[in-house]
Formats: structure tokens, sequence, C-alpha cells
């Protein structure tokens, strides 16, 4: 995958250590991504099993946690903060003595102008389509409303935003992507099906909003794990996912004000 020493990841052959692999992928997705899949799956029941049809539900990102407002902060600041131990504790994982489990994955600054063209570029492949993907799901009555971020605002709403989208690229991107591929690769998955696998679960985890954000997100996951493989880098990918998250979830209240019946909550 990279022009390191840890470009292809040896396979691992010997059955305890294999047991131990699979047991880790358990772990980490259990303890991440994983778990939201499974909530999610809850969620889409219970949304297609509900009297309202899609078109009429809501999901909220971001939401406020407390009309108090620094308490709403602090509750926000600490969920981001903390749901980026996942990802310390893959990087912590993947380290080895000798060699960095940053540069083994491509999320370091060697490569900052490439990487940011390469970012730049997938932010326009994928985000222009899967804009049109969220409204036709809309207009199809597949996706549901999705709030993206608190219509009242604080002077701290706009960082705590960024602060989000960032911690959404990375624990994606990094769980999803860096890790799971490794650990696939040393497993002997193929190419492909360490792709399918991955994006299958990044689908999975987005279902609370609805069937069209599913096979949205699954496109995206193609996507970002074909350019992984090309590439060997995570770096473009968190880039594009961070720009992503920042304009949906600043720019939410504008797509309300402009298209009030595609984005706007009933």
């Amino acid at each position: 995958m990279t022009d390191s020493s840890d470009a292809v990841p040896r396979v691992v052959d010997d059955r305890a250590a294999r047991a131990r692999l699979w047991w880790e992928i358990a772990i980490v997705l259990g303890l991440s991504l994983g778990a939201s899949a499974v909530y999610s799956i809850i969620s889409i029941i219970v949304r297609l099993t509900a009297k309202a049809p899609l078109s009429d539900q809501s999901a909220t990102i971001n939401g406020s946690q407390s009309t108090n407002e620094w308490l709403d902060f602090t509750y926000q600041f600490l969920g981001i903060f903390f749901e980026l131990f996942a990802v310390a504790l893959v990087i912590y994982l993947l380290w080895r003595p000798g060699h960095s489990a940053f540069r083994r994955i491509g999320l370091d600054f060697s490569r900052p102008g490439r990487d940011l063209r390469a970012g730049g570029g997938l932010l326009l492949v994928i985000g222009i389509p899967g804009l049109a993907l969220y409204a036709g799901g809309r207009l199809l009555g597949i996706t549901v409303a999705v709030v993206a971020s608190p219509l009242d605002s604080h002077w701290w709403t706009i960082p705590i935003l960024v602060f989000s989208a960032l911690g959404a690229g990375l624990q994606e991107e990094i769980i999803m992507v860096g890790y799971l591929f490794t650990r696939l690769a040393q497993l002997g998955f193929s190419k492909w099906t360490m792709i399918v696998a991955s994006a299958a679960v990044r689908g999975s985890y987005h279902l609370y909003q609805g069937i069209g954000p599913f096979f949205g997100n699954m496109a995206m996951g193609v996507v970002f794990g074909w350019c992984y493989t090309r590439w060997g880098r995570t770096m473009p990918l968190v880039i594009t996912h961070t720009l992503l998250d920042v304009l949906s979830f600043v720019g939410y209240p504008l797509a309300v004000a402009w298209w009030p019946a595609l984005f706007g909550a009933k």
C-alpha cells in the first residue's frame, strides 16, 4: 500500500495469532463503529415499522445536550474527545518497535501538498454526488431529514462543529480503513474483499439516516477504500471526510433556508 517496509502486511499463518487478530478486530469494532452499526440497524428497523414514513422522520446530529449553555458545550466537547480514544487505541495496536503506526497508515505530514490535492479532488468526487443522493433519497422517501447542526448558535458552536467533523473524519478513516485494512490484509483477505467489507460496515452505521444514506456511504467507502489501496495513505481521506462534514454541519442552516423541503425536518 505504501512505499515503506509496511506497505504490504505479511499474512499471519499461525493459528493462535490469527485468532488473536480476529478477537482484536471484534473488540475494536465493538468499542467503536461496530457498536454504532448495531444501534443503527436497530434504529432503521424501528423507523421502517413506525407509522410515519421515512420522509416524515428526522435524525439529529450534533444536537443540544443541555439547556445550560456551558453544560451543553462540556458534554459535546467531551463526547467528541472520548470518541477519539478508539482512534488512539488502534494507533497503539498498529505500532511496532521501530515502525511508526502513523507512517504505517499514511497519517503524517510527509506529503502535505499531494495529500491536500488528493483530498480536494475526492471532495468533488464524493461531495456533489453525495448531495444529489441525499436529495434524491428525500424525494423518494427513503431518507430521513438529517438535522446536521443545532439552529440556536453560541460563540462556540462553529468550533465544536469543526471539532466534531475532525473527530468523525479521524474515527471513520483511521479505524475503518487504516486499521481494518491492515488487519484484514494480515488475515489474507483480498483487496476487494477488504474494500467491500469496510464499505458495508460504513454504510451500516449510517442506516439511522435511512436507506439512501446506507448506499451513499457504502459507495463512499468503496471509493475511499480503493484510494487507500492505491495511495497507502489515510491523510487524504481524513481531509476529505473532515471537509465534507464541516460543510454539512456549518452549512446546514443555510441549506434549510434555501431548500426547506429537502433539508428541513417536518
